[in-house]
């Protein structure tokens, strides 16, 4: 579960990121978050990754309190969250499978387990049959598919995808959509954070809107109009 309470961040140039947001998202939601540029969307994953801690208010995630964490937790907490990036950050050098499996080396995990479970959640995203490919042979729907595979291998409760769809074509963008939300059904919880209004539109599901650092919005189906606001 994610809970921020009355959760204030500044940096440190004096720009007032957030201004007192409240937010639940319970275990099993899919959840998108919107707004624009500037909003305080990125303040918001940064707190959840334990990149930053807020400089009021409580953030509580998958039952750690990031206001509070000593430095030697963050690794544990970031080992129940996956994150899905824009620019898909795969190394260039290794296969599809390697990427993958790079994520469960990391942890320590076992060789039969990581064979296993790599095994799994390339054919879970459909790319079982490009194990052997380097990123630079796939399109780039296929290489969000392996950054979502990544970010799912060692099992997490939640999903960030940040920007998933950003370099991608339409087609692309509802197919990783979908994958996404298909992952939510097999009970990960999902965050999605994006600013592709006709995309949303397509998803009946909870969304969350940010603007100046406070929460506008939060409510299922339709992407906030910003424009109503102004």
């Amino acid at each position: 579960m994610i809970h921020l309470s009355d959760v204030y961040h500044s940096y440190a140039t004096g720009t007032r990121a957030l201004q007192g947001i409240d937010l639940r998202i319970d275990d099993g939601e899919f959840v998108f978050l919107v707004g624009p540029s500037g909003s305080g969307k990125s303040t918001i994953i940064k707190l959840l990754t334990g990149e930053l801690r807020p400089t009021a208010g409580r953030v509580s995630i998958n039952g750690y309190n990031t206001s509070k964490m000593r430095a030697s937790e963050i690794p544990y907490l970031r080992r129940t969250i996956g994150v899905v990036f824009q620019d898909f950050r795969l190394i260039e050098k290794k296969t599809v499978y390697d990427n993958v499996a790079f994520a469960m080396r990391v942890v320590g995990a076992a060789p039969k387990e990581i064979r296993e479970r790599v095994a799994y959640v390339l054919d879970l995203v459909g790319l079982a049959h490009k194990a052997r490919r380097k990123p630079n042979e796939l399109s780039g729907g296929e290489q969000q598919r392996v950054a979502i595979a990544r970010a799912l291998v060692n099992n997490p409760s939640l999903i960030i995808a940040d920007e998933p769809t950003g370099n991608l074509d339409p087609d692309r963008s509802l197919e990783i959509m979908m994958l996404l939300e298909h992952i939510n059904d097999l009970g990960t919880t999902v965050l999605v954070v994006t600013h592709e209004k006709e995309l949303v539109n397509r998803f009946d599901r909870r969304v969350v809107a940010i603007d100046g650092g406070l929460i506008v919005s939060d409510k299922t189906g339709g992407y906030y109009q910003y424009e109503q606001q102004t």
